[in-house]
């Protein structure tokens, strides 16, 4: 199955347990494949099946308490 990248800026994460949370909330989004936070980049990278919005992505990072930049 086809996969695509998206990378999402995000405020907010400032530690460890900042990356594990993003991480942990976009897991659980069925068909995201791989997730890396880069803390000091600010920057969230993701691999996912093509049906999966940004906007989605988003929402689920926003829930977890930290900000997306568009």
């Amino acid at each position: 199955m086809a996969v695509q990248k998206t990378i999402l800026t995000v405020e907010g994460m400032s530690c460890n347990h900042c990356k594990a949370a993003v991480e942990k909330a976009l897991k659980k989004i069925e068909g995201v494949e791989e997730v890396n936070v880069d803390l000091v980049g600010k920057k969230v990278s993701v691999i996912h099946t093509p049906e999966i919005t940004t906007e989605k992505l988003a929402e689920a990072i926003e829930k977890a308490g930290y900000r997306v930049n568009s």
